[in-house]
């Protein structure tokens, strides 16, 4: 063991960061290593001690363009870190994922010329798109965690030192997962047939997709009234926000809808509210993992500015948006993007999925996926991460 505290920045923008650095936090304390933790975290890293300087929400911005927006907002939280570790460093900075703010931070670290070794937890998608910034990460990032063993294998095509983690979440989640189970945690009528709406964590996510999946589900209630839908918010504000648009709605579908809110720190309101239905409408992102590896069956969907997705589609390399199709390198879930998102279309594809044989087909690929992903050998993080400062 080391014989003096070391002191390890983190930063993370969003539920599913704040989730792997609380992980990475308690992985440090059971190993037994004295480590002092400071930067930008959410609630579940303020509950193991973490000091953060800034609130999460401030780099929870999605979009090329709706980031133009709050540009000084954003490098005026990078010139404070900077400061702060100029004048008190830390040994490591970890950014995990919200690589567009992590890596101009890592950037600016090198810049500065501080003695402060860099990572990037969560590989960025430079695989899928925009890949010249590989060669940024390579000047900036002393080490890339991946979660996935094929992220590994493209960093070492241009000789970045990149460590395969695995997912946190394939080895949590249980391979047999009765729904049944997953409807009573939650207080739910066991024999009730739910969908889960999950239009995303964000304030914007939520105006821009909310609408969306509320109209599916009046499209849905109007032809199969028996059915139920269970929306999860993070929490009190995406509540309201959600309670506000609920009430646009006529009255016989907002009997239909539970609004189930996040309690205590872990953020687990939408993997609990996707466990307990049996099928999952969400928003393309992190979350789709997670669906993935509960084995539900599911579509996704994603709409961005219109500027944002001509740009990102323009320069995106792979055919796939969403984690379980990249992963299986084929299409195993529809993609509802931009001008495919629509109510009918989403309507259309969550009532594919109450076909007993294509759902069963669906969570059985999900499943197979899923113990994929734990027969790669992967690396402890918290190894890989003391290997750059030869502390053991």
């Amino acid at each position: 063991m080391q014989n003096r505290k070391l002191k390890i920045g983190i930063v993370v923008g969003e539920v599913s960061g704040d989730t792997l650095g609380a992980k990475l936090i308690r992985s440090f304390r059971e190993q037994g290593i004295d480590v002092e933790f400071e930067g930008i975290g959410g609630p579940q890293m303020i509950s193991e001690g973490f000091k953060s300087f800034y609130p999460m929400d401030v780099l929870s911005v999605m979009g090329i363009v709706e980031v133009l927006k709050d540009i000084k907002k954003l490098f005026a939280v990078r010139d404070g870190l900077i400061e702060k570790w100029t004048e008190n460093p830390v040994d490591i900075f970890v950014g995990i994922d919200a690589p567009d703010f992590n890596l101009r931070l890592s950037k600016s670290i090198k810049q500065k010329q501080l003695t402060i070794k860099t990572v990037q937890y969560v590989s960025p998608s430079v695989w899928a798109w925009r890949q010249g910034r590989v060669h940024g990460i390579k000047a900036s990032i002393d080490l890339v965690l991946c979660l996935f063993p094929f992220e590994k294998s493209f960093f070492e095509k241009f000789a970045v030192k990149a460590a395969f983690v695995g997912h946190p979440l394939a080895s949590q989640l249980p391979l047999v997962n009765p729904i049944q189970d997953a409807k009573q945690a939650l207080g739910l009528v066991v024999d009730q047939k739910h969908i889960a709406l999950l239009p995303g964590s964000r304030r914007g996510e939520i105006e821009k997709l909310a609408p969306l999946v509320l109209d599916a589900a009046q499209l849905i209630y109007q032809k199969y009234p028996a059915y139920e839908f269970l929306i999860p918010a993070i929490n009190d504000a995406r509540k309201q926000q959600i309670e506000a648009l609920l009430l646009t709605y006529p009255e016989q579908l907002r009997a239909k809808v539970k609004l189930l809110e996040n309690n205590g720190a872990e953020s687990k309101i939408g993997r609990m509210v996707m466990d307990a239905s049996d099928i999952v409408a969400l928003a393309s992102g992190t979350a789709t993992l997670e669906a993935m590896l509960l084995h539900r069956p599911m579509v996704t969907f994603y709409k961005l500015n219109w500027l944002t997705y001509r740009i990102v589609k323009w320069l995106i390399k792979i055919p796939y948006y969403s984690l379980p199709n990249i992963i299986a390198g084929k299409k195993v879930i529809s993609e509802l993007i931009q001008h495919d998102a629509t109510a009918e279309k989403l309507a259309l594809e969550i009532e594919k999925l109450m076909s007993v044989e294509t759902s069963k087909i669906q969570s059985m690929q999900l499943l197979t996926m899923h113990k994929h992903l734990l027969s790669d050998q992967s690396n402890d993080p918290v190894e890989a991460i003391l290997n750059l400062i030869d502390v053991k």
